[in-house]
């Protein structure tokens, strides 16, 4: 596992609902755990037995406390990656509730294996809600961006 993995899991984990983090693989260990202020810890194991690397399961982020409706017209998530509503830290979000958008206009992009995909308004539509946190890890057909045709 290389630095930039390392970073990359790192920020995955800070951006998430999840509490405490651990990965091993051969020779390498990486512990994470949130309690008021991150703690990162790694450790190199020595290579004493050939054995399969073991992941600890991840549990799905809590929901937010506010209820999804799951009814009307939504933008979702193509693929599965961290979805971002602007195109650099800082920069002003593509769009927001109230914008009205055209069919093929960009509405975010989702990071997926290091590269930025935009993600684009398949229909002319006013956006009414965002569904999703902006850097928020997301799934394969994950309401982004609640809309109403127009």
């Amino acid at each position: 596992m290389n630095l930039q993995e390392i970073k990359k899991i790192m920020e995955l984990f800070d951006n998430s609902d999840i509490a405490k983090f651990s990965l091993k693989q051969e020779g390498f260990e990486l512990k994470l755990q949130k309690a008021g202020a991150t703690t990162y810890t790694t450790t190199a194991l020595p290579q004493v037995s050939a054995q399969t690397p073991l992941v600890a399961p991840i549990s799905a982020p809590a929901a937010p406390s506010v209820a999804k409706d799951t009814g009307g017209h939504f933008i979702t998530s193509p693929m599965v990656g961290t979805f971002y509503r602007s195109p650099s830290p800082g920069a002003a979000p593509y769009v927001n509730v109230g914008d009205m958008v055209k069919k093929g206009q960009t509405v975010g992009i989702i990071e997926a294996m290091k590269i930025m995909n935009e993600i684009e308004a398949e229909f002319d539509c006013k956006i009414v809600a965002i569904e999703v946190s902006d850097g928020q890890p997301v799934e394969f057909s994950t309401n982004l961006i609640k809309v109403e045709k127009l």
